[in-house]
């Protein structure tokens, strides 16, 4: 019986692994058509935890989870729409006075163009004669002319070089049409960001109305057997994701604040407000966020004229370069007790998965893979090394001596 109980288990434990093989490279292969799908489940797991504290204490105040949802969602809104009332009016204005010298910005643009047509067609003309005489002066020395005949001759601009504006000018309306393959590729991709973020944003309102059904789906499917140890990784990581969004809060206020103070000079205390409040909303929004609000301080500079939009460009070029090399890993290392080489490689690792939204969720992968394999991984090879053993290893690889 023995024997012929095992005979019948062998062919199901290769078909398993079969299908587990079929199934992993049916998942490898589509994973750029799942990879949205996935981000926004991800997106909406973690924000939903992120809220869920405060959620859990306003309950008491609203008599249950959909109001107090509802409260922090007509909060938000609020904030947004403020935000953008506020903005709406210096950037109306703006926008008059970008469009009623818009004609003289094209005449300073036409200007010197035309001085470059005009100047190659003029270097031609005069390279063609040096040519023309050089080669009649070597003629008149090689016995095929007469010095005395030999006359510097200046013939008729050819076509060609009638064509050399012409094609200057096709150069840059080639370049132009780069540039609006350019944009429309980037607005392409912006479309297909709104559609993940209005997603995520109703999922979190649902997910934070009834967030129990999604928590228990996820322990159903593993088995009984692990609960515990799923149960433990899971409370680590609703203990931990708040921390991680407080992290994101302080980074945004940090952003928000940096361009307050170098737009106050440039634009006054008020616009300098609503441009620091801009940049703050929109730095939940990696890389495209940074962007719409570099665009909006634009609007404003083009609006005053001169060299404002040239100090602009400067100003946010250089809050960019703090903000992604010093200020985010550096509040997401110590807030989340990360080393910040790892925050930067999961950045890199999570935008060449999801896209440019992948940075979102960076960070907390990071921190929620340490869990895992400190809950799994290190309690089932690692029972008895502690992180002074492991800290002792690591100084005796680099012959270290002292902590």
């Amino acid at each position: 019986m023995s024997n012929n109980q095992q005979s019948a288990t062998k062919p199901h434990s290769v078909y398993l692994y079969v299908v587990m093989g079929a199934s992993l490279f049916a998942f490898i292969q589509t994973f750029a058509l799942l990879s949205p799908i996935l981000l926004s489940f991800l997106l909406i797991l973690l924000i939903s935890l992120a809220f869920n504290p405060v959620i859990s204490r306003l309950r008491a105040l609203t008599g249950g989870r959909r109001g107090a949802t509802g409260l922090i969602v007509a909060a938000l809104l609020m904030v947004i729409a403020l935000t953008g009332w506020a903005f709406f009016g210096p950037l109306q204005n703006s926008v008059t006075k970008l469009s009623e010298q818009l004609p003289a910005y094209w005449e300073r643009l036409q200007k010197p163009l035309i001085k470059m047509e005009q100047q190659a067609v003029l270097s031609e003309q005069k390279l063609q004669a040096e040519v023309t005489t050089e080669i009649a002066q070597t003629a008149a020395v090689e016995g095929k002319a007469k010095p005395e005949t030999v006359k510097p001759v200046i013939k008729p601009v050819p076509i060609k070089t009638m064509k050399e504006p012409v094609s200057f000018r096709s150069s840059l309306s080639q370049m132009l049409q780069g540039v609006v393959g350019r944009f429309t590729e980037v607005a392409f991709n912006a479309a297909q960001i709104l559609i993940v973020l209005v997603t995520v944003f109703f999922g979190v309102t649902f997910t934070l109305t009834n967030p129990r059904p999604i928590f228990g789906t996820l322990f159903s499917l593993v088995p009984e057997r692990h609960h515990d140890q799923a149960l433990a990784i899971m409370q680590r990581i609703v203990k931990f994701v708040p921390g991680w969004a407080g992290a994101t809060l302080l980074g945004m206020i940090t952003i928000g604040f940096l361009v307050f103070v170098l737009m106050l000079p440039i634009f006054g205390f008020m616009d300098a407000l609503v441009l620091g409040m801009i940049a703050c909303i929109l730095e939940v929004i990696p890389f495209l966020g940074p962007l719409l609000s570099a665009v909006a301080a634009l609007l404003l500079a083009a609006g005053k004229g001169g060299m404002t939009p040239l100090w602009v460009v400067f100003a946010y070029i250089a809050i960019q370069a703090l903000e992604n090399n010093v200020i985010l890993p550096f509040i997401l290392a110590r807030s989340m007790k990360l080393h910040p080489v790892a925050v930067i490689f999961s950045m890199l690792l999570c935008v060449a998965a999801f896209g440019v939204l992948g940075v979102l969720v960076a960070a907390p992968l990071v921190a929620i893979v340490g869990i895992v394999h400190e809950e799994l991984y290190r309690k089932c090879f690692l029972p008895t090394v502690t992180d002074a053993d492991l800290d002792r290893l690591a100084r005796n690889a680099l012959y270290e001596n002292s902590p």
